[in-house]
């Protein structure tokens, strides 16, 4: 079954020695089955290596990628939580300098479940949807949070086709279990009816409709 639209028509698409890949043909999302999770202490021991911090200027332009198109669409002063804030908060902090009043969530670093019922002008996901191993519940309970008129911020790299896929070094990540391409964003715009926007290619925006 899908984890992101839970339909329970998907197809084969791409092996290789270490794990099998399904699609879903409703949502076109690419996953691979829960066999090949691998466990919350495996995962914290691979994210303990990550080395970002807000002092890496190179990887504040990564971010900036999201970041510079989402605060042109926002007020100075508005509120976001940044979900999946890692453990180096970084994009939290970009936000915090030019303005906007920040809240942060990690399942590892920052697991403060408060922060998850207050609503907010904009949420972001920098490099997240792509360990989540229920996507569907969880970018729902993100959606619900967003005020109206607010906006979900994502980064992410997106699925092109079958012969890409297997020459991507991004599937090698044994905590990369589900994959996006436009067309899955475009099907939850159109399940949300959320307007949206890629501003780059691995990052997509999506509105909230000012009436939900």
């Amino acid at each position: 079954m899908c984890p992101l639209c839970f339909s329970r028509i998907v197809v084969a698409f791409y092996s290789d020695i270490e794990r099998d890949f399904y699609q879903c043909t409703r949502c076109w999302l690419v996953f691979v089955p829960p066999i090949y999770y691998l466990s919350l202490e495996q995962e914290k021991a691979h994210y303990d290596l990550h080395q970002n911090n807000p002092d890496d200027l190179d990887y504040r332009q990564f971010l900036s990628r999201l970041a510079d198109p989402l605060m042109a669409k926002l007020t100075i002063g508005m509120s976001g939580l940044d979900f999946g804030s890692g453990p180096g908060p970084t994009l939290s902090v970009m936000l915090e300098e030019s303005g906007f009043d920040m809240a942060i969530y990690d399942i590892f670093y920052a697991n403060d479940k408060a922060v998850l019922q207050i609503d907010y002008d904009f949420i972001t996901a920098t490099e997240v949807v792509e360990h989540l191993s229920k996507p569907g519940e969880v970018l729902e309970n993100l959606w619900l949070k967003i005020k109206p008129g607010g906006w979900l911020g994502i980064m992410t790299k997106m699925v092109l086709d079958q012969a890409a896929f297997g020459r991507w070094h991004y599937k090698n990540d044994q905590t990369h279990i589900c994959f996006y391409s436009r067309e899955t964003f475009d099907y939850l715009g159109q399940y949300w009816g959320a307007l949206v926007q890629f501003p780059a290619d691995d990052v997509v925006l999506m509105q909230k409709p000012h009436n939900n």
